[in-house]
């Protein structure tokens, strides 16, 4: 079981990244993307590890859950499909939009307000739209505005300045830091600027999926079950339509995931079996798929994870190839070359 106390901050070094997948061209191995990974058992004891996975990294988008539960316990009083918004990478579709503006009203606030940095949605065909009809980027689109949004709906409920709280020493961001340390179980490591401008924290691998396994397992109402709820039953709000993330859930009963920007991924079923991935070079390609064949070490049925094996490798049009975890996953990998 887990543990009350709280570690010291995991070591700030170079990561001793390990081979993670393999680019299969022609039955050979092309290319070879490197990571580390992490699988939890339902007891909280690591049952498989490659490469580092105590060394600090930055989860980027992957810690928007433990942020979402953080102002959940601040007092936000959100639920649904707000939630999920809250917690989201969104893709920028209309309904995104729409639920931010929810937020921001229910605060009494309007788009001014919020101080993350102006962009076209994250959705390649709904900016291509935007492109189109020549709209402009803007803070309502980038794809973490609902996080923003519900960032200033905190604010607003305590009490808390509005225009600085993006300011690591913010009680909303001090907040935050209390509850990103109670769930992974260790002291932050570093504190920098994620790409939205929000503070990010430099924690473990191990302790991203140690801090989603703790909202999975948590008692019904509580903050992180909430969040969980949420995010499981309005996927497509914490990302969109057409995302993996979202599809992963849908096809894994009961499974909270969450990605983030530089080959991220972590995600925990109900009985607290967790799984987290970091792909050294951030590739997509690579992400999914292991990600796919760690939650199959955990005990995920395969057969329910077909379609996350990975995009496949063309030569003249035609399927020559695939990413392809490494053969330390082999016995439950779903992914397969042609």
């Amino acid at each position: 079981m887990y543990s009350s106390s709280i570690a010291d901050a995991p070591l700030v070094r170079e990561p001793l990244h390990a081979p993670v997948a393999h680019l299969i061209r022609g039955g050979m191995i092309e290319g070879i993307h490197y990571g580390s990974v992490v699988v939890l058992g339902g007891d909280g004891d690591v049952r498989f590890q490659l490469g580092d996975i105590e060394a600090a990294f930055y989860p980027r988008s992957a810690l928007k859950p433990v942020q979402a539960v953080a102002m959940a316990r601040a007092g936000l009083p959100l639920d649904g499909e707000l939630l999920s918004l809250a917690a989201a990478s969104h893709s920028g579709e209309e309904r995104h939009l729409a639920g931010t503006r929810r937020i921001l009203e229910l605060a009494g606030l309007t788009e001014d307000h919020l101080r993350n940095v102006p962009d076209m949605p994250f959705d390649p065909v709904v900016r291509d739209a935007w492109v189109r009809e020549g709209r402009a980027p803007s803070r309502l689109a980038q794809n973490c505005s609902g996080k923003h949004a519900a960032m200033l709906y905190t604010c607003a409920l305590n009490g808390w300045s509005l225009d600085d709280y993006l300011d690591p020493g913010h009680p909303l961001q001090q907040a935050v830091a209390e509850i990103v340390e109670d769930l992974t179980g260790q002291r932050i490591a570093r504190v920098t600027v994620d790409g939205c401008g929000a503070p990010l924290f430099s924690v473990s691998l191990h302790g991203l999926a140690r801090a989603a396994a703790r909202i999975t397992t948590a008692a019904p109402g509580t903050p992180e079950a909430r969040v969980a709820d949420a995010m499981r039953e309005h996927a497509e709000m914490a990302s969109g339509s057409g995302r993996d993330v979202a599809a992963l859930m849908r096809a894994v009963p009961g499974l909270l995931a969450k990605d983030g920007f530089e080959g991220v991924q972590v995600a925990a079923l109900p009985d607290g079996r967790a799984v987290a991935v970091k792909i050294a070079d951030g590739a997509n390609r690579a992400r999914v798929p292991v990600a796919a064949a760690a939650l199959a070490f955990a005990g995920v049925d395969p057969g329910s994870l077909t379609e996350f094996r990975g995009e496949a490798l063309l030569g003249g049009g035609r399927e020559v190839g695939c990413v392809q975890p490494v053969r330390s996953l082999e016995p439950v990998a779903v992914s397969a070359c042609a």
